[in-house]
């Protein structure tokens, strides 16, 4: 028996934004609703853990939207962390704390789902409801039943490029609860990827990329390698933003809120086809077509 993964009896769902930066995602998502005649989902609440920094203020007063922000950085500090991190035992206490008062802070609004559009903390906001991802990498890709394009920051592009992958793709998933470092947030069903997003490495060559990787530090410094192989995987994620997230996200978000999700008792996929309920690995999804990928 097929379960949807929403339970919503409204034909128009509801959903919160997450997001912590440029918000760029969010504001392409929200401004495709107003293309549609008749949309499926609202954006009921943009919420920001960086109300300093990030641009949620404008784009929820640009779409008229209610904003809610909770300070990540402010909550840490105020209990005695100088930094936003989930390493230590009180750190992870600090986080849960965190999501238990964002979870207060949602209580008065009707959530059917959310959207993580560019958002940084690790929450287990996800096991409320379920919570929409893009991802710069495509998650399809497997060794040894593993994914392999998986990781925060530039982490799944530079992969794929040191595995000389001629193209890059936007994956959209339902993000997964953390118990650990956060990589298991990567595992859940892939709902769509884009089309493929050829990779550009300008006049450098892959082995100067390995080079650049095999002279790394053992640990990642606070703001990043700041090598060649940072920099050209910056610059392929931008890229992939412009022609992966910003294709795929909003149709996917569309096709989520109007139903055509489900899975079954083994947690295998299915997507509605003009055909009917098909058992899929994901949807690829380009300019003008959704096309099923068959597991």
């Amino acid at each position: 028996m097929l379960k949807n993964f929403l339970n919503s009896k409204s034909d128009v769902t509801s959903a919160v934004i997450f997001m912590s930066g440029g918000g760029s995602n969010a504001e392409k998502l929200v401004g495709s609703l107003e293309t549609e005649k008749n949309p499926h989902w609202k954006a009921s609440i943009i919420f920001t853990d960086a109300p300093k920094k990030s641009r949620a203020s404008e784009i929820a007063g640009k779409f008229n939207i209610p904003l809610i922000s909770l300070d990540i950085l402010e909550f840490y500090r105020m209990r005695g962390e100088s930094k936003v991190s989930l390493a230590t035992g009180k750190g992870r206490e600090i986080r849960e704390a965190w999501t238990n008062e964002l979870r207060s802070l949602l209580a008065g609004y009707e959530i059917d789902f959310g959207i993580l559009a560019g958002f940084v903390p690790l929450t287990n906001i996800t096991s409320d409801f379920p919570c929409l991802n893009v991802h710069p990498g495509d998650l399809t890709v497997e060794e040894k039943g593993r994914r392999i394009l998986v990781g925060l920051h530039t982490l799944p592009v530079e992969t794929a490029i040191l595995n000389g992958f001629p193209s890059l793709r936007s994956s959209v998933i339902i993000a997964q609860t953390y118990t650990g470092g956060g990589g298991e947030m990567d595992s859940g069903p892939i709902l769509g990827i884009s089309s493929p997003v050829e990779v550009d490495l300008g006049n450098y060559s892959l082995d100067e990329m390995k080079e650049a990787f095999r002279s790394r530090p053992a640990q990642r410094p606070i703001g990043g390698y700041g090598d060649l192989l940072e920099e050209m995987a910056k610059h392929n994620q931008e890229l992939l933003k412009k022609k992966g997230d910003w294709i795929v996200f909003p149709p996917v978000v569309r096709d989520f809120a109007s139903g055509k999700f489900a899975y079954d008792d083994d947690g295998s996929l299915f997507y509605l086809t003009g055909d009917g309920w098909m058992k899929i690995k994901t949807v690829e999804y380009g300019l003008s077509s959704e096309k099923p990928l068959l597991t």
